[in-house]
């Protein structure tokens, strides 16, 4: 799904008008009646409205919710904030339906006292400013937003949560609404992917209002938004006289005395991804670990017996793995540092393998081409610099993986996956449940067997993230998010994979 930015998406909605064709107060009407049956679905008629609305656009959608609304047998209040003189069009259209329909439900604010009491049992419908805003609200906008947030009310915005920039940074000291849902029109935007901004849009839902096919075709962006409907593409089905050898032969090099849990986690979850054959290098200490929890996969020891000082042949393997558990002594950087000037194909680089590479930026141009590289935002930024905001950090990303020709995927609630190309991808898979040590070697082990039975590696990384966040969403159902284990991604890994075939 492209994610597109407030210019394209007003461009849609003028070619929707002119080649549908539609009326813009129709494709408004439109809007509002996808957006009041979800709310319908949603609450009770016994729930009252209380909706605030805007002056432009943004406010006669509000205005026609709250019609269809009260259509609907909901009891409803409406307020619309006076700022400007010269209202849109359809606003005022909408504006009059309204007055015919109730005049005593619409009160105009113009100054603070006139704010309403929220009751905490009704819920606010946001519609004051959308996607188009420009500049940070001021004045008596901003003391309406903030007043709306002090309420104890659940809050829905329509399109964008008042306040927010959709493609750009929204200065922090910014007035901006606190929603609960939004309900944003055709397309996610690109500030709800990361956490500085998406958590004022809360949950928000993708609602379809059949902007013009065509026109969306048409049009390019780097900020794309990974379904399920992607990845079920991407994963291969098996020829039946398939052997182990059409899919690849893998090798982890991870663990150390004391993080050979590390080491199991990557293991099992890449043998669960599909690898034809898997080796894992692992210091000496862990052999009866390994042998014992992971009978599938081969052992490769390190002379040392507690840390990772030397590799095995690298001829065999189709891809390596290397970072989980590994630490960070002396003897193991020379490790990585032969690695990554002997392998030319492919490589995952993850945990103590990026702290490495972060204190040895001079080996940064010798990561073999198209290799993924997994940090969370900390490691990222020991490795590059630290950014003022979340959309800096993408921009950094972006370049990083241009200059190095790798795939970064910076991981977080909309994990974000940089290709060499420029473009990137949020994946809409995973749950705070995830958020624990061990989750990231499962990460890690997914991406190597997936590399190793010779998918592409921007494509791996893709359906890998979104393979580990479905596999920790089949846990939470069954876990909690408060109990979910790393292990538990390892066991749902199945039924990720099975929902993607099952679409394929």
């Amino acid at each position: 799904m492209k994610i597109l930015s407030t210019e394209q998406i007003r461009l849609a909605d003028l070619y929707t008008i002119e080649h549908e064709p539609i009326a813009s107060i129709d494709l408004m009407e439109r809007a509002a009646g996808v957006c009041c049956e979800w709310l319908e679905k949603k609450f009770r008629t016994e729930i009252p409205f209380v909706v605030f609305c805007g002056p432009g656009n943004n406010g006669g959608d509000g205005l026609a919710i709250a019609r269809m609304l009260m259509h609907s047998g909901y009891t409803v209040k409406v307020f619309c904030l006076q700022i400007s003189e010269k209202p849109s069009g359809d606003f005022a259209l909408n504006h009059k339906r309204l007055m015919q329909l109730d005049q005593k439900s619409i009160t105009s604010i113009t100054n603070k006292s006139e704010f309403p009491f929220i009751a905490g049992n009704s819920v606010v419908l946001d519609a004051l400013f959308g996607s188009g805003l420009n500049r940070p609200v001021s004045g008596l906008a901003a003391e309406l937003i903030d007043h709306i947030n002090s309420s104890e009310a659940g809050v829905v915005s329509i399109d964008i949560p008042s306040g927010l920039f959709a493609d750009k940074t929204t200065p922090e000291q910014a007035s901006k609404v606190k929603a609960d849902i939004t309900l944003t029109f055709q397309f996610p935007k690109l500030c709800f992917m990361f956490p500085g901004s998406g958590k004022f849009a809360g949950e928000w839902v993708v609602m379809d209002i059949k902007l013009h096919s065509q026109f969306i075709r048409q049009q390019t962006s780097p900020w794309n938004y990974f379904t399920l409907r992607e990845a079920s593409r991407l994963i291969p089905a098996r020829e039946k006289f398939s052997h182990k050898g059409n899919f690849g032969h893998s090798l982890l090099i991870t663990g150390s005395r004391g993080k050979m849990g590390a080491a199991v986690l990557a293991v099992k979850a890449c043998l669960r991804s599909g690898t034809g054959m898997l080796t894992v290098h692992i210091p000496a200490c862990g052999e009866t670990i390994i042998q014992s929890t992971c009978p599938e996969a081969m052992v490769s020891l390190d002379s040392n017996t507690d840390i990772i000082t030397a590799l095995p042949d690298f001829s065999p393997y189709s891809t390596i793995g290397i970072g989980p558990g590994i630490g960070t002594n002396p003897e193991t950087w020379e490790t990585l540092r032969h690695l990554l000037y002997s392998f030319r194909k492919p490589v995952v680089l993850d945990a103590d393998a990026l702290n490495l590479l972060s204190q040895h930026k001079d080996w940064l141009e010798y990561i073999p081409e198209n290799s993924i590289l997994t940090p969370h935002v900390k490691e990222f930024s020991r490795l590059t610099k630290e950014t003022n905001d979340d959309f800096e950090r993408m921009q950094l990303q972006i370049n990083f993986a241009k200059q190095y020709k790798v795939i970064v995927v910076l991981k977080g609630a909309h994990t974000c996956i940089a290709g060499p190309d420029g473009n990137v991808w949020f994946n809409s898979t995973g749950n705070p449940g995830m958020a624990r040590g061990g989750s990231g070697d499962v990460l890690t082990g997914i991406l190597v067997g997936l590399l190793a039975q010779g998918i592409a590696p921007l494509d791996a990384a893709r359906v890998g993230v979104f393979l580990h966040g479905k596999s920790g969403d089949e846990a939470a159902k069954r876990r909690t998010e408060l109990s979910m284990l790393p292990s538990d991604l390892i066991r749902y890994l199945p039924l990720a994979i099975q929902e993607c075939l099952r679409r394929s």
